[in-house]
């Protein structure tokens, strides 16, 4: 039950970051700084903590040793670029797309990636069957999203190419995740975990905004006033990449995916409400969509509760 509530908390703090730091790029007109002082910012309090958390220290020793011994692959210590290449592509894609598909492209990438993440175990709890429950709950889980943003879709304008690319980003993300439960397997610190994913992340998109600098196609913006709230987004991505690893780790990839993209839907909801962003309105599809992500949510979690106990 609480690793259920942690996994929907997730969610919900991945709805929190995307309206901070989308407001935070729109304070700034530059998406890519936006989505850079995010990753740096995080960096810097994770940094910060692991300074009085003698467990974070430890945790960065066990997963040398680790890598050491072979019992990680020195390539999965690259997962934060995964969660770095959403941020980028979200930064270019969602001005085309909007927030809405570009969030049904991404989350159906996550569910597809979770079903092949756990039939291949690259999450730590190995390998785990895709039954027919399994797959039903994915694509309930997909429509679920789909009929959330119905109101918000005009076929006639959706891109596709940037559609497959946000997929792919999703995708990416799934794997990102099972990668760092993994790691977490062996550092047995979800913040030494994070901390990692930060300093590739930060690092991955340092380099992106060098390069577009020399090439002409990004630049430096000041950093405006706007509310205090909006320089907060890397600390909560801190935060939820923190716990989805513990989550993952227990729950393996596609049932936590679909606690999560729970969590998400509803966290949308109530910021819509309490916070809400210019021109979004609150609406009967998104409220079914939520019911029908955790009805997704009840047959995917109970045929594996099923197959665990055989």
């Amino acid at each position: 039950m609480r690793l259920g509530f942690l996994a929907a908390l997730v969610g919900f703090l991945i709805a929190l970051q995307s309206r901070i730091n989308g407001e935070l790029s729109h304070q700034l007109g530059n998406p890519l700084q936006a989505a850079l002082y995010s990753f740096s910012s995080g960096l810097l309090a994770l940094g910060l903590v692991s300074l009085f958390i003698p467990g974070v220290r430890a945790g960065a020793v066990k997963i040398r040793v680790a890598v050491r011994e072979g019992h990680i692959h020195k390539w999965k210590l690259f997962a934060g670029t995964l969660g770095a290449t959403l941020v980028a592509v979200q930064s270019q894609v969602v001005p085309i797309l909007g927030v809405a598909i570009f969030s049904v492209a991404t989350i159906a990438g996550q569910t597809v990636a979770s079903l092949a993440v756990d039939r291949l175990g690259l999450s730590s709890g190995g390998k785990r069957a895709v039954t027919l429950p399994r797959v039903v709950a994915s694509v309930l889980t997909i429509a679920a999203v789909l009929i959330s943003v119905w109101d918000r879709i005009d076929s006639n304008k959706i891109s596709w190419l940037p559609v497959t690319i946000s997929g792919l980003a999703g995708m990416l993300v799934g794997i990102q995740r099972a990668l760092n439960g993994k790691i977490n397997e062996y550092s047995r610190q979800s913040f030494t975990t994070s901390l990692l994913n930060f300093i590739t992340g930060t690092t991955f998109l340092a380099v992106i905004f060098i390069v577009g600098l020399l090439v002409h196609r990004t630049h430096i913006t000041a950093f405006g006033h706007g509310p205090w709230w909006i320089y907060f987004g890397g600390v909560v991505g801190g935060l939820y990449i923190a716990f989805a690893a513990t989550v993952v780790q227990h729950l393996g990839a596609l049932t936590s995916t679909f606690l999560t993209v729970g969590g998400q839907l509803l966290g949308s909801l109530l910021i819509d409400l309490v916070i809400p962003t210019h021109g979004v309105n609150v609406s009967l599809f998104l409220v079914t969509g939520i019911v029908m992500t955790y009805a997704g949510v009840v047959v995917g979690g109970s045929n594996q509760s099923r197959f665990a106990r055989k």
